[in-house]
């Protein structure tokens, strides 16, 4: 039991844990009016991002990877990525169906992904998928600093009118459905890669 414990209580699965909790952290930082809890907020959502960048390095350099931490891991940046995007809307920024697309495409490739674990196969992500993760995270930050660069604390008056403008002028939406065009695309690829095999050989998001 011990050795079972020590297996899955490994460092990198530890900062994806801590990834997970500080979703809600960073979301109710980012709600309050105070510029600076908004800074806090954006600062969090950074901790948690590295973290994701740091646990799979450690695992691959210390030979520490499990199946428990392959599993967590792109959950909690599915996890991460959706609450900012459902923060988004709340906001304003965002369209609600374009984000509801991304977050339907990512739960039913974590429901896949939930049965290959419980039918004993492994699951591979592809370089799709990691794209995917990176256009979204890199989405996700432009809006945090252009959330920051409103505030004439950090930015000054002038510019913090024009980014208000900016931020209401609907651009936002054109990229936002380049990337939720991206998202269902690589949902689409995953399960037309993957369905008539899906009992045969290990998956492929």
């Amino acid at each position: 039991m011990k050795e079972e414990y020590q297996t899955y209580f490994t460092v990198p699965n530890q900062l994806t844990a801590l990834r997970i909790l500080l979703v809600p952290v960073f979301v109710v930082l980012l709600l309050q009016v105070d510029p600076w809890f908004k800074l806090f907020g954006v600062l969090v959502f950074a901790v948690a991002s590295l973290t994701d960048i740091y646990d799979g390095y450690h695992a691959r350099k210390y030979g520490v990877e499990t199946r428990l931490g392959a599993f967590l891991d792109p959950l909690a940046d599915k996890l991460l990525i959706t609450a900012a995007f459902l923060l988004y809307v709340w906001m304003g920024y965002l369209v609600l169906w374009m984000v509801v697309l991304v977050v339907v495409r990512d739960v039913v490739i974590t429901a896949l992904r939930i049965y290959a674990e419980y039918k004993n196969k492994p699951v591979v992500t592809s370089v799709e998928a990691k794209y995917k993760t990176v256009v979204q995270n890199v989405f996700v930050y432009a809006i945090m600093v252009l959330m920051l660069m409103k505030e004439s604390a950090f930015s000054g008056k002038s510019v913090a009118v024009m980014i208000n403008g900016f931020l209401g002028s609907g651009y936002l939406d054109f990229v936002m459905l380049a990337v939720t065009v991206f998202t269902v695309y690589t949902g689409i690829s995953y399960l037309v890669s993957n369905w008539k095999i899906y009992f045969q050989k290990p998956l492929q998001e």
